[in-house]
């Protein structure tokens, strides 16, 4: 597993340190291709994760992705399924995925910690009985795992869940306009679906006056 893991970049790296053998040996211990029952039920038990991307230059980029709990699903020990939701129609996560196929996940839970790491491939379906299963999504990514490996939580800091976001969709697929969606400057621009709306979603405000929305975790 280390020679799929490590390029000539982390063996130098290695050998500056010393830590090549100890590299090794690591990957050896806990890199594995296939989900574990613990890999399943760890992912499965999360409401967020980190979503990495690479676009076709090779510009990366990071993105928090949340839903319910359980909205990044195993549908078996090769492949995990998630929804994307309405965003900021910029695309950059799903447009990168579309490029160059190439994801990294990071699970995290800050109460205990720990943390699990996913290097897949993946794509993008808008198949009608996949979409069904994420109400509100616009499309699904499939997946395909590579490689995952549990991480030392010895970094992580320790924190308490608030509450979930009232943005998920529900059951429905119904979700409440987001403050950034009812600012004046931004309706003409707004796709359809959205047009309109903010006049009976708490009404239109200004850009000054969303910023005091997102100071005071409103946004």
């Amino acid at each position: 597993m280390s020679d799929a893991l490590y390029r000539d970049a982390q063996r130098q790296l290695q050998d500056r340190f010393g830590t090549r053998p100890l590299a090794d040996t690591v990957s050896q211990v806990i890199v594995h291709d296939a989900l574990t029952d613990d890999d399943k039920g760890f992912i499965g038990s999360r409401d967020f994760f980190f979503l990495s991307t690479v676009n076709a230059d090779g510009w990366p980029t990071v993105s928090y992705k949340g839903g319910a709990t359980g909205f990044v699903s195993a549908r078996d020990d090769k492949t995990l399924v998630f929804p994307s939701y309405d965003g900021n129609g910029m695309f950059l996560s799903l447009g990168n995925i579309a490029a160059a196929q190439r994801i990294g996940m990071l699970f995290i839970d800050f109460e205990t910690p720990h943390r699990l790491r996913v290097q897949a491939t993946a794509e993008l379906s808008d198949d009608a009985g996949l979409l069904a299963s994420f109400p509100g999504a616009q499309l699904v990514v499939i997946a395909r795992v590579e490689q995952i490996f549990i991480n030392c939580p010895r970094y992580i800091h320790r924190m308490t869940r608030v509450d979930a976001s009232k943005y998920v969709p529900d059951a429905e697929g119904k979700a409440p306009l987001p403050a950034w969606k009812r600012i004046d400057a931004i309706q003409d621009v707004l796709p359809a679906c959205d047009q309109g709306r903010a006049t009976g979603e708490g009404g239109l405000i200004n850009i000054e006056e969303y910023e005091v929305l997102v100071r005071e975790g409103k946004g």
